[in-house]
């Protein structure tokens, strides 16, 4: 059943409950309805979706904004300068929904009704100043910052402004703009009558992992609040989106997560190849799927061995880096690069495995079993570990989807929600492998699901070795970039296609495509406009770090700073995932 059946009969409660206040469904190429809301009906709307109806949906995946003011083929859609979006799931239905509010600049607020809208609705001011009728702090750029830079009539290079001089006088600004006092914040300064000592953890911390700050309220040892600042890493991802090529934009989805390599690659072509009506061929999928889960063990192997880093334990990380040397030597053989190869290509992958691959792969998956062995002898079956983790961050199903958490830190809660299993993708239905789940959502069994994941992936890699497709690695459309090179070189007409391309890129048909991978982290998903033209229009990342990080004020008090450290690695969060 298709995900639009599933959600039928919401549509209808919807209209049958609001009336005119749903104005009309827009027609898209996403396998979900998209319907458009009047502003009276926003929160309420969204209030009956996550409480009042059977199979809810519980997940606000993503809020983000669209520039309209120079959008063309807007035909039927309501008179809109910013369109406000919500990306909702409904695990029970395995279904999603998307609602769309037309406006000149400002929207209720959803905070009442979906936690996790406040970073998003901060960064839709901070990013397009829409306005939500609360106090609304910048999230990514500086307090100081002039303008909202996803606006079309905001500046994409810095060649468009005078050159940058970095005074004294400017950094000291810059300074004094940082927050620092907790009533600006809104923050207790005491507690039972004593004063509490406000540390500014990060954004150099080691146990950061990143440019990531987190201003705490300590009562000696115990964490009172915590107000992440993030925004350090950002690099403004979305907007450079708007002036790549549809093909020239791959390399910048390997940065999104530096970690991750080919894993944001994939639900951004995946949506490409949607709004151009792509079908990849089939060996092209598995590769893709044998190349993701090879990403998915360096990055689960990293975690790991920092993770037992962050409590205590000094040697793990040592013999995971061996693991994932002999890993990346693999990659780098197939596709030409290690941490970024931008290896996946419009309809398919940019060359056909090398010969001897299999010999390669053979030993990586005789190699890899005894080391999972050896790590959870080491580091799961520790009293340090245990110790360090077993309790410790503990949150529930609910609580997870409340904050928008996917991925390892949601099913170590006991929810096995993995779109791989749940909306297959890429051929993933081929696939026989388990979905690892937790009980306690602790630190502990976000480190258990993620060691479990690499034995799984394991299983997912050594299918594709003993059934991977004869064929093409790459669609015979005339919209995949490039076009063959033996064709090229035969044939004028083709020559003329790939001098084309490569000078001013594929002309993507007009339309709204969206596409969702289960990374490594979580959810990682692309929602795409396409004007019609080289560019994207508007290119929305939604990432699982920036959910994850969210959660951070609700989980920490009460820990201690130690705690806090444990908590933090177990998140697994790279900070270019968050800010982007």
């Amino acid at each position: 059943m298709s995900l639009d059946m599933m959600t039928g009969d919401v549509v209808q409660a919807l209209r049958d409950r609001f009336g005119a206040g749903v104005v009309g469904a827009q027609p898209t190429g996403e396998a979900f309805p998209v319907l458009w809301l009047a502003p009276e009906i926003w929160v309420a709307a969204h209030r009956m979706l996550r409480d009042e109806i059977a199979q809810p949906f519980p997940l606000l995946a993503d809020l983000w904004v669209i520039d309209e003011t120079t959008r063309q083929g807007l035909e039927g859609q309501p008179a809109s300068t910013l369109t406000l979006c919500s990306h909702l799931t409904s695990l029970a239905r395995n279904a999603d929904l998307r609602l769309k509010l037309a406006t000149a600049g400002s929207a209720p607020s959803l905070v009442p009704v979906y936690a996790n809208a406040d970073w998003y609705e901060r960064e839709a001011f901070d990013m397009f100043g829409m306005d939500f009728g609360r106090e609304t702090r910048r999230i990514l750029m500086p307090p100081t910052w002039d303008g909202h830079p996803l606006r079309k009539t905001h500046y994409a290079r810095a060649t468009e402004r005078p050159p940058f001089v970095m005074t004294d006088a400017f950094f000291a600004a810059e300074e004094r703009a940082t927050p620092t006092d907790p009533a600006e914040l809104g923050l207790p300064a005491i507690r039972d009558g004593e004063e509490l000592m406000v540390l500014n953890f990060g954004p150099h911390h080691p146990s950061t992992h990143g440019v990531f700050r987190i201003l705490l309220g300590l009562d000696g040892e115990e964490v009172v609040w915590a107000w992440p600042d993030i925004g350090y890493h950002h690099r403004g991802v979305e907007k450079m989106a708007e002036r790549q090529t549809w093909h020239g934009f791959i390399p910048y989805t390997d940065r999104v997560d530096y970690l991750g390599g080919v894993m944001s690659e994939l639900p951004y072509l995946m949506a490409v190849e949607s709004l151009c009506g792509i079908t990849v061929p089939p060996r092209a999928q598995m590769i893709r799927v044998m190349l993701c889960e090879f990403y998915r063990i360096m990055n689960h192997l990293l975690f790991y061995g920092t993770m037992a880093q962050d409590v205590g334990q000094m040697s793990p990380v040592f013999y995971m880096f061996t693991d994932r040397e002999k890993g990346y030597d693999l990659i780098q053989t197939v596709t030409g690069a290690r941490m970024h190869p931008a290896f996946f290509r419009i309809g398919g992958v940019a060359m056909d495995l090398p010969t001897g691959w299999e010999t390669l792969v053979r030993d990586f998956l005789d190699w890899m079993p005894a080391r999972l062995d050896d790590y959870e002898r080491m580091v799961l079956n520790s009293r340090l570990f245990k110790a360090r983790t077993v309790g410790v961050g503990a949150y529930d199903t609910a609580t997870a989807l409340n904050w928008g958490t996917t991925g390892p830190g949601l099913r170590a809660t006991g929810c096995d929600w993995d779109l791989r299993k749940r909306r297959p993708y890429s051929g993933y239905e081929q696939f026989d492998f388990d979905v690892p789940t937790g009980t306690r959502g602790d630190c502990f069994d976000r480190t258990r699901v993620r060691a479990d994941e690499m034995r799984e992936s394991l299983k997912i890699i050594g299918q594709c070795l003993a059934h991977m497709p004869a064929g093409p690695v790459k669609a015979d459309h005339p919209l995949t970039t490039p076009p063959p090179r033996k064709a090229m070189q035969r044939d004028i007409e083709t020559l003329i296609t790939h001098f084309l391309q490569m000078s001013w890129g594929t002309n993507v048909p007009r339309g709204e495509a969206t596409g969702q991978v289960e990374s490594h982290r979580g959810l990682s998903q692309y929602s795409l406009v396409s004007d019609g033209g080289a560019q994207s229009y508007r290119t929305r990342i939604r990432t699982p770090s920036f959910a994850h990080l969210q959660m951070l004020p609700t989980i920490l008090p009460g820990m201690t700073v130690a705690d806090l450290v444990a908590h933090v690695a177990s998140l697994d969060f790279v900070m270019s995932d968050v800010d982007r």
